[in-house]
């Protein structure tokens, strides 16, 4: 099997791969009975419309509200769940998704979290907004807290010969630049605006939460709970996976029987490549023939004649 053989058969495979998802809706349960969404929060939360790489995904705030926008004016949808693996992200990121869960919320359909491996940070800040959350025993919760980080290498670049020039236009203009100390007025500065993000954190947990603010604080030292201990101490209110979550928004909602479960979800390259929906038997098809071509790839890549070249 030649090189440009196997290369071909993976790109025609990606190509199926995808038109698999794109005309194959992922519906999961009964396709009778009204409707319960579920909107998949994963990766590092962050703003805008960043493209996704082929191996990996983070959550972008523009894919995710229009998915919230699209479940609150579908008048099949009843109810969403938030299922939500993710470490955190960027505070206004995670502001932006909320204020789309207050609206949706508004709109009289409740909205449930449930909490994967991890619902930390900004993903707790999203999920603290949520009517009721679900997590796992063992899911990492919490992490409510903000920080900025910085790296001064003025030592290094002196060591190396590198001397950056900076014109400003003013004092500031440079804060946390990596090539000079922060002065004390900047860490002053720097320091207020982790305050004034941290007390917006704290204020949506204690009204999400239905907590006292001080009570809220106390709990937001930036410490990871587990979802048991988070379930103790208040910030998370049953434990369960996400079907528990589902059949929980369906009773918020008033659904008689069993509720119809519609995914929105944006997939990776990846994820759509290896049939990660596992909805049509035809992508579990491909996924096989693709696990099963990289195999007889990398196999070839190890025989001692590939290897000398010719």
């Amino acid at each position: 099997m030649s090189k440009k053989n196997v290369v071909l058969g993976i790109g025609i495979l990606i190509v199926l791969s995808m038109l698999v998802s794109a005309f194959y809706p992922s519906n999961l349960g009964s396709s009778a009975g009204e409707k319960v969404a579920v909107i998949y929060i994963e990766g590092v939360i962050t703003g805008g419309t960043q493209p996704n790489s082929f191996v990996s995904s983070n959550c972008n705030t523009d894919a995710v509200i229009k998915q919230i926008r699209s479940a609150k004016n579908d008048p099949g949808v009843r109810a969403v769940v938030l299922r939500i693996n993710s470490p955190g992200g960027s505070a206004p990121a995670s502001q932006e998704i909320t204020e789309e869960i207050i609206k949706l919320k508004t709109s009289g359909k409740p909205v449930v979290t449930s909490m994967g491996d991890t619902a930390a940070s900004g993903a707790y800040w999203i999920a603290s907004a949520t009517d009721k959350i679900y997590a796992n025993p063992g899911t990492l919760t919490g992490s409510i807290g903000v920080y900025i980080s910085y790296t001064n290498l003025e030592e290094l670049y002196q060591k190396i010969g590198l001397r950056p020039e900076i014109f400003k236009s003013g004092p500031h203009k440079d804060i946390l630049s990596s090539d000079r100390q922060v002065t004390p007025e900047e860490r002053v500065i720097i320091q207020d605006m982790v305050e004034d993000i941290y007390n917006q954190f704290v204020d949506v947990v204690a009204k999400g939460r239905n907590l006292e603010y001080e009570k809220a604080k106390s709990l937001a030292d930036g410490r990871i709970y587990t979802g048991k201990q988070a379930k103790d101490v208040g910030l998370v209110d049953e434990l369960g996976n996400m079907y528990a979550a589902v059949d929980e928004a369906a009773k918020l909602a008033g659904i008689k029987g069993e509720p119809q479960i519609v995914e929105y979800k944006e997939t990776s390259p990846l994820s759509v490549l290896l049939g990660a929906t596992g909805e049509v038997e035809l992508g579990n098809i491909l996924r096989k023939e693709l696990k099963q071509q990289l195999l007889l790839n990398e196999l070839f890549l190890m025989m001692p004649e590939y290897k000398t070249g010719s």
